[in-house]
């Protein structure tokens, strides 16, 4: 049975990056919940570091990530007001999934993929190493928090988001 492991990025003591009153952990709590909703449905096994609003420290995730056939743990970027996208950091093993993941929520917002279709090594961002990634996890960066327009979008789309990514992670479950 292949498990896949689904975090939220941040926890409840780390809000991440901030738009307004709208925190990173927040959306990557609800992100989480929406793709849990959707694998559970689809009968695939799998790990989160919590439900509703909880979203567990970073050390559970790295703990739950490990082992699992997919982990995924969800972020939102943050930049100038005008930079666009998605991405997922990972190990160059999950350059396709990320590739993927990613192509998945440019099919439902229509935001660029950055770096390679989506996939960036983990030391291509502000950080060299990432504690998720070494776990063997993707960290995928849903759109940019920063850009109202990419907020906006995730607000009225977001279902249809968790859907798509839900999706890739349903196949790879069944790989």
């Amino acid at each position: 049975m292949k498990i896949i492991t689904i975090t939220a990025g941040h926890s409840n003591t780390d809000p991440g990056a901030v738009n307004g009153k709208r925190t990173e952990a927040e959306i990557a709590a609800d992100m989480r919940n929406m793709v849990a909703h959707y694998l559970k449905a689809a009968g695939v096994t799998i790990r989160t570091d919590g439900t509703g609003q909880t979203n567990l420290p970073l050390r559970t995730a790295i703990t739950l990530a490990k082992g699992a056939h997919a982990a995924v743990e969800f972020h939102c970027n943050a930049g100038p007001a005008s930079a666009r996208g998605v991405e997922a950091l990972s190990q160059a093993k999950d350059k396709v999934l990320s590739q993927k993941l990613c192509g998945a929520i440019n099919s439902v917002l229509g935001i660029p993929l950055r770096g390679d279709k989506g996939w960036k090594p983990e030391n291509s961002g502000q950080h060299t190493r990432l504690g998720y990634v070494q776990a063997g996890g993707i960290v995928l960066e849903l759109f940019f928090i920063s850009n109202n327009a990419e907020l906006a979008l995730w607000d009225a789309k977001k279902w249809l988001v968790a859907k798509a990514v839900a999706e890739v992670l349903i196949a790879e479950a069944r790989s």
